[in-house]
């Protein structure tokens, strides 16, 4: 009798839900398609999102959430995702978890897409947000192969076709060799702004209101508090959150700017942000980021760190398949304490040449890779993850209050 009241009520509240959530649909009429590899290699699924083809190097994430964020991650630029968790979208997307102004990965790859959109807060479905923004995605793979297939061979260039075959392969593999290697593209010039902007937020909470990027000039008079600059090389939205969530003034600088621009702001601190592609793409910026970080207490992340270390004399490499995901183990050299960090990056600083004016500070547990340092003398720190999760765990989060604590000392000694 019990069970069976528990299962009236059950039915109540689900309908009471169901005619209070968005109404929202899953797409159907998929036609079969194809993902190819340039070694040859073939997977076959069916079509997902919009319709046509995508480029891109084909890397995975093994979040079991937030492929929202993961997506719209500026770090993800010119790359298709493979979400290894075998079921996504079963929460549907929303305007306010965005990572950046658009969709950033070139394509998806997922083994089965969510029927329904089932959370208070959806706006659209996954699928109906990959057709509004234009993205090719496949479904219906054998994920678990095709993640094998990137640990032992490493990540490569792929292509998404539509309404395509195995028999179609010859005809797709002459597209990829006719794409750039990924290393060989600038795609901080397509993610970073290219003027000046104060950086606010819509409301009180930081994490429940949109975040507003307003140009400089047309921003309010400066505020109190600390100011931090933020070098923006392909921000995460969650990484500026953060900041402003502590009361931190923000201004978001593009990547070309100089010590005097940045001078010119009399900022307290300058954090390097994250972004994507190869660090050495970006060897024009790296005398002005010794010149900066020099000056001003600093802080780096992801390819920040990977611009800072090469800053004072280190050397990058790309890494076999990269990290990406969460659950990602970094031990503070310092105490011996262990994070759960959530990480994003293909490539890592190499431990032969290391600087010595630098002292690595966390390492990766996993392959031991560099995961963080600290300058001997200089307040600048850098991290080789992702401290704001966005999606992944919150271990790391006190990065920013220690950012903020490192401010505060550095310029208490100098009074």
């Amino acid at each position: 009798m019990r069970h069976t009241l528990d299962r009236a009520r059950n039915a109540r509240e689900e309908q009471q839900l169901s005619q209070s959530r968005p109404r929202l649909k899953s797409l159907s009429g998929r036609s079969p398609a194809i993902l190819v590899f340039e070694d040859g290699s073939c997977f076959e699924g069916l079509s997902a999102g919009a319709g046509g083809s995508t480029l891109g190097e084909v890397v995975f994430n093994t979040s079991m959430s937030g492929y929202q964020e993961i997506a719209t991650d500026p770090s993800y630029r010119g790359q298709i995702v493979t979400y290894t968790m075998p079921h996504m979208g079963n929460y549907g997307v929303n305007s306010v978890d965005d990572e950046s102004v658009e969709f950033q990965a070139a394509g998806v790859v997922v083994r089965s897409l969510a029927r329904l959109a089932s959370n208070h807060r959806a706006e659209q479905s996954f699928e109906e947000w990959l057709v509004a923004h234009g993205v090719v995605g496949i479904c219906e793979v054998d994920t678990r192969e095709l993640t094998r297939k990137l640990r032992d061979g490493g990540v490569g260039l792929g292509i998404i076709v539509h309404d395509a075959t195995r028999e179609d392969a010859p005809a797709a593999l002459k597209l990829l060799a006719a794409h750039p290697d990924y290393g060989s593209v600038d795609f901080v010039s397509e993610v970073a702004t290219t003027r000046a902007l104060h950086v606010s937020v819509d409301g009180d909470n930081a994490w429940e209101h949109p975040l507003r990027l307003t140009p400089l000039e047309q921003a309010m008079a400066p505020g109190e508090g600390t100011h931090v600059v933020v070098m923006d090389f392909g921000v995460k939205f969650s990484i500026l959150r953060h900041l402003v969530a502590r009361g931190i003034r923000v201004t978001l600088m593009p990547r070309d700017a100089d010590l005097s621009a940045v001078e010119a702001l009399d900022p307290d601190g300058v954090l390097w942000s994250n972004g994507p592609g190869d660090p050495d793409k970006m060897e024009p910026f790296i005398a002005q980021v010794r010149a900066i970080s020099e000056r001003f207490p600093t802080m780096g992340i992801c390819l920040g760190h990977q611009l800072l270390a090469k800053a004072f004399g280190g050397q990058t490499f790309k890494l076999a398949f990269g990290h990406r995901g969460p659950n990602q183990p970094v031990q503070d050299q310092r105490d011996k304490t262990v994070a759960m960090t959530s990480q994003n990056h293909g490539y890592a600083v190499r431990r032969e040449g290391f600087p010595d004016e630098l002292e690595v500070t966390h390492v990766n547990l996993n392959d031991h890779t560099i995961s963080g340092f600290a300058h001997r003398t200089l307040p600048i720190h850098a991290v080789q993850y992702h401290p704001e999760a966005g999606p992944g765990p919150n271990d790391a989060t006190s990065f920013f209050d220690r950012f903020a604590l490192a401010i505060d000392e550095h310029y208490a000694a100098r009074a």
